[in-house]
C-alpha cells in the first residue's frame, strides 16, 4: 500500500484521468450537428471514428497489459457510430476500467503485462493519445468552417483541467 504522500499523488493522477475523460465526452457533446462525419484531412478518419478508436485503444491496451481488467473488445476499431450517448457510454466505461486498473496496479505494486515500466506510464500514454485526437477533432471543425468558440468550449474543456475542485464537504 502506498504511503500517504504516494496516495495523494495517485489520487491526483487518477483525477487527471477523470478530467481527461470528462473533457473528451464534453467535446463529443459540444460538436455541431453533422460534425461526426468531418475529417481533419481528406484521408483522415472521421470524427466519429476518432472517438470509437480512442475507446478501442483503451480496451485493447487494458486487455493486453492488465488482463484482469479486460473488457469486451469492440467489433471495429474505427467504427462509424453516430449515437453520441452510445459513444459517451463507451468512453465512460473504458475510462473507469483504465482508472481501476491503474489504481489496482499501483497500490499492489504490480507490473503491466506487456508494455510500460509502470502503470502511470500507461495512464500518461492514454492521456497523450487522446489529446492528440482531440486536436485532430478541433482541426476537422476548423477545416469545415465550424470552429468551436473558445468562450463556449473553454468552460467544458480547458477549465476542467485548470479549475480547482471544492474540498469534499464544502458544497
Amino acid at each position: 500500500m502506498p504511503n500517504t504522500a504516494d496516495a495523494g499523488v495517485l489520487d491526483a493522477l487518477l483525477d487527471s484521468w477523470d478530467r481527461n475523460n470528462t473533457i473528451l465526452v464534453n467535446l463529443l457533446r459540444a460538436l455541431p450537428d453533422g460534425a461526426l462525419d468531418l475529417r481533419a484531412a481528406d484521408d483522415s478518419p472521421s470524427v466519429a471514428r476518432l472517438f470509437t478508436h480512442m475507446h478501442f485503444v483503451r480496451v485493447v491496451f487494458l486487455n493486453e497489459d492488465a488482463p484482469e481488467f479486460a473488457r469486451s473488445l469492440p467489433e471495429d476499431e474505427w467504427r462509424e457510430e453516430h449515437d453520441r450517448d452510445r459513444i459517451a457510454a463507451w468512453l465512460d466505461e473504458s475510462a473507469a476500467a483504465v482508472r481501476d486498473a491503474v489504481r489496482s496496479k499501483v497500490e499492489a505494486g504490480g507490473a503491466m503485462a506487456v508494455r510500460y515500466d509502470h502503470p502511470i506510464l500507461f495512464l500518461q500514454h492514454m492521456i497523450w493519445h487522446e489529446g492528440y485526437h482531440h486536436g485532430q477533432i478541433k482541426i476537422a471543425l476548423k477545416r469545415s468552417g465550424q470552429p468551436l468558440d473558445d468562450e463556449e468550449i473553454g468552460p467544458v474543456t480547458w477549465d476542467v483541467w485548470m479549475n480547482k475542485r471544492e474540498p469534499a464537504g464544502s458544497r
